[in-house]
């Protein structure tokens, strides 16, 4: 919940008056959806594509408050942002109405950025693999393989969000080997090998390069650093 329209206005034209991004790396921006239509029109006709923050799993109707996956389209987003730990934290969403979320994305044909992770305290009491697994599992629970080409799955330690307290390059690899190894368990080695799993969690120009170096580690979810252009370019550039 960061940036009105002019703000969010003013980093996106920032972001697209500097050199091209790098070709090989995909930008995708996530603005609130007050800025969508505003953003949304800046970056058509770029490489910059746009997602939304939420979204609702019944396409229309009286949901005083909600968005459509239509609704997101409309404003030209190609991306939702489904199952954040500030979502699950904050407004008790659960994993059933995260899969519900997400199968009514992918019918409307909006890809899905799909998030899992442990807290503090499962990490400490060694509960990663358990938590990461059940989130996915019952995530993803009735989705196809050809479904899952429309999935992104962002792993974010909830212990690393917005503190400044990143995972080592070396415990967010772990994590990322263990999701792709459920990914080819239950969807098949294909679909492991070609699914985009990002880390999010404290992402910033000075460590980003060292945890997208890693060889399970696709992309990453930034949060703060991503409200500066400078600071977000050079992540963006360090990902090439």
């Amino acid at each position: 919940m960061n940036m009105l329209r002019s703000e969010a206005r003013e980093l996106v034209e920032t972001l697209i008056s500097w050199k091209e991004m790098p070709p090989t790396v995909d930008v995708i921006l996530a603005p609130p959806f007050t800025s969508l239509s505003a953003v949304g029109d800046l970056v058509h006709g770029t490489r910059i594509l746009l997602a939304g923050q939420n979204v609702y799993f019944e396409p229309k109707g009286a949901y005083t408050g909600e968005i459509s996956s239509s609704m997101l389209k409309d404003a030209g987003c190609q991306f939702v942002i489904l199952g954040h730990s500030e979502r699950r934290a904050l407004f008790h969403e659960d994993d059933a109405l995260i899969n519900k979320k997400i199968k009514a994305a992918l019918k409307d044909e909006l890809k899905v950025i799909f998030c899992v992770g442990e807290t503090l305290a499962q990490r400490e009491k060694k509960e990663t693999p358990k938590v990461v697994e059940s989130q996915l599992r019952n995530g993803l629970s009735g989705l196809t393989e050809r479904d899952l080409q429309g999935i992104v799955i962002a792993y974010e330690p909830v212990w690393a969000i917005g503190t400044g307290k990143s995972a080592t390059p070396e415990e967010a690899q772990e994590v990322h080997l263990f999701i792709r190894g459920f990914l080819e368990k239950t969807f098949g080695k294909s679909t492991a090998d070609t699914t985009r799993i990002q880390y999010g969690g404290s992402v910033t120009p000075e460590n980003s390069e060292s945890l997208l170096r890693q060889k399970d580690i696709d992309g990453a979810l930034v949060g703060s650093a991503s409200l500066n252009a400078e600071s977000f370019f050079e992540i963006i550039y360090s990902a090439h």
